[in-house]
């Protein structure tokens, strides 16, 4: 890879409980309210397929991942009390991977390592 990229993105995948889809939308908006304040985090949202949900989210490297898990922690808990988390991904590059392998392995995710490619950063 030529140009240094930290950035590090995660994509939890839920099934919502039957009948609890309202709930979740609910929290959906309490997630992104409370994310809004991470100085650290590069984009954040939601989308719906049927009963499925994805969060689509990045951090500018591992230590913003982690500072996002402590800040939505409690909002997490009752996520998970309302939806199953199905499948979970993280991608970024080996050196932040490494920082989030113990933090992250209760809940069983998959981890990418970035080889290639590149990020345009806008111009202020």
């Amino acid at each position: 890879m030529n140009k240094v990229d930290d950035c590090c993105s995660i994509q939890p995948y839920f099934k919502v409980h039957l009948g609890k889809l309202d709930s979740f939308k609910k929290l959906c908006e309490r997630f992104v309210d409370q994310t809004k304040k991470e100085d650290n985090c590069l984009y954040y949202s939601f989308t719906f397929h049927d009963d499925e949900v994805y969060c689509r989210e990045a951090y500018s490297d591992a230590d913003g991942v982690l500072a996002h898990l402590q800040n939505v922690g409690p909002l997490l808990e009752e996520a998970l009390k309302i939806a199953d988390l199905t499948k979970l991904e993280i991608h970024g590059p080996e050196r932040e991977l490494k920082k989030l392998e113990d933090p992250l392995a209760p809940f069983h995710p998959v981890f990418w390592t970035l080889e290639y490619g590149f990020r345009n950063v806008p111009v202020s």
